[in-house]
């Protein structure tokens, strides 16, 4: 129950639901604009009754943490954008600022109950000219603009 803890004595504060349970992926931004009358519809009799709107992505891994990199050296990762519900969907990534290092490489066109392979690269390298003791954080919220919603996906590294 949601009303009484593990040992059976009443909650002094209430439950935070995951953002899974409350219909919504976690780092996502909802778009205003949810139906396009113009997107391809999957339209069986199996498909009928449901009410929920079955369009969405996921991202796997949802969050990208490199570790501890050498400056000066390029790393890549591979992300896949995999499309959950039935319909074919479209997105777009906003390409990071150089500054980041980060760089965004994936084919374009719609995702059609597939995946994608999204190829996040990072050139590391040191912003400043101050010391930080030898360490600097990179840290970066990736952009995906999809038709019903923005996706984040955190990047972070350490520079040595």
């Amino acid at each position: 129950s949601l009303l009484v803890n593990v040992a059976g004595q009443p909650r002094t504060e209430k439950v935070k639901l995951p953002s899974s349970l409350q219909g919504r992926q976690p780092n996502s931004i909802p778009n205003k604009k949810i139906e396009d009358p113009v997107a391809g519809k999957v339209n069986t009799s199996s498909l009928a009754t449901r009410r929920q709107h079955l369009s969405g992505f996921h991202l796997i891994p949802p969050r990208v943490t490199l570790g501890v990199l050498k400056e000066g050296c390029t790393y890549a990762v591979t992300v896949i954008l995999k499309n959950v519900g039935v319909n074919f969907s479209r997105f777009r990534v906003k390409q990071p600022p150089p500054h980041t290092g980060l760089r965004v490489m994936y084919t374009p066109g719609p995702v059609a109950g597939l995946q994608v392979e999204l190829e996040i690269e990072l050139f590391a390298m040191v912003i400043g000219g101050e010391d930080t003791g030898g360490l600097e954080e990179i840290s970066h919220d990736i952009e995906i603009l999809t038709e019903t919603e923005t996706l984040l996906l955190p990047v972070r590294a350490n520079i040595l």
